[in-house]
């Protein structure tokens, strides 16, 4: 499951509610989502929701209830999906392949000694998000009648590049990436919000969303947005994930406020070598790939299409599809009559 580099404890955040962003449109990250659904919605042994071929289907489960959630409250969202990850992102792709494979191995094991509950936390570490479900959710998506875009390369740069654009009010993520990639406004939580249960505790919490403001982080911080990305790059990114041993953020923050930039930090420390240049990293946040070979049109969804999608060939409950579809349909029609016709169906091209 995608990781993204590690800023919670200096970033400011502001907790709320979903329903606090009705009208608003969201730009997901849509592999960030289908990771969790991947990871969360599972039987009690650890094993994924599958149809009756053995396709796993837990992504589908959550991409159809979590979105007609979010639609049933009149937020108007949209999925980009990753394309081509940056060639410095091989290292990190095969490092959570490995994590991956000892996780199967721990997860087997714990099933069976009969540790039922270790089992499922394993399972979780296993998730793999094969092309087939990427495919599945598009499908399903455009039965749906959600925008989705594909994007040329990270699928945060390009939900970001909506947001600086002004097509989108927010991007959410789990990650503090979409930040490195000019994000001025970051919504979490949106796909995790609800009830959760405490990883190896019998205690639930209630999670919500938090709305991250960049211009805020860089104020409150006293940093540049320049700076933001040196100090990802410190404490490691998905392009370099080993950062600088030793280092976490609040140190980085000391250290890039204390000397400005990487270029005159990294003299100051010992063994603060990277593999690459530094530039190439700062410009796939800088300078990301992204398309504007997009349109954003919300329709009313292809009930018919839907059921024999999800219920003919994926095998889901005919009654439980319907009441999502019937929670999209009329939160697409509250919010259509809220917007004019041109806003609703989108001018983008």
């Amino acid at each position: 499951m995608p990781l993204g580099v590690n800023l919670r404890d200096l970033i400011p955040k502001t907790t709320t509610d979903l329903t606090s962003l009705r009208g608003k449109s969201i730009a997901i990250d849509a592999y960030n989502a289908l990771y969790q659904f991947l990871a969360i919605i599972r039987q009690p042994d650890g094993t994924p929701l599958k149809d009756r071929t053995g396709r796993v289907t837990s992504h589908l489960s959550g991409l159809l209830y979590r979105t007609s959630n979010l639609v049933d409250m009149e937020i108007k969202v949209i999925y980009v999906f990753d394309g081509v990850p940056p060639t410095l992102k091989e290292v990190e792709i095969k490092r959570r392949a490995r994590v991956k494979e000892e996780a199967i191995v721990k997860y087997e094991r714990a099933l069976q000694d009969g540790r039922v509950e270790e089992a499922r936390r394993y399972a979780q570490m296993t998730s793999r998000l094969k092309d087939y479900m990427a495919d599945d959710s598009k499908r399903l998506l455009t039965l749906l009648g959600i925008p989705w875009i594909q994007a040329p390369s990270e699928g945060e740069a390009q939900a970001a590049y909506l947001v600086k654009k002004g097509d989108s009010n927010f991007c959410a993520s789990q990650d503090y990436d979409s930040l490195l990639f000019g994000a001025s406004m970051l919504v979490r939580n949106v796909t995790l919000s609800g009830r959760r249960k405490l990883p190896r505790k019998n205690v639930y919490i209630e999670v919500r969303p938090e709305i991250v403001v960049l211009d805020k982080v860089l104020r409150e911080l006293g940093i540049t947005y320049e700076q933001l990305i040196d100090i990802g790059i410190l404490v490691g990114t998905d392009f370099n994930p080993k950062g600088v041993k030793g280092i976490g953020p609040k140190k980085a923050l000391q250290l890039v406020k204390q000397h400005g930039s990487l270029e005159k930090l990294l003299p100051t420390l010992k063994k603060a070598e990277f593999p690459v240049d530094l530039q190439r990293i700062r410009d796939i946040f800088l300078h990301p790939k992204v398309t504007d070979n997009y349109r954003l049109a919300w329709k009313e969804p292809d009930i018919e299409g839907v059921i024999q999608f999800m219920c003919g060939e994926r095998d889901f409950s005919v009654d439980r599809v319907r009441k999502a579809l019937g929670k999209i349909s009329v939160g697409m029609r509250k919010t259509k009559g809220k917007t004019t016709l041109e806003a609703w169906f989108g001018s983008n091209s």
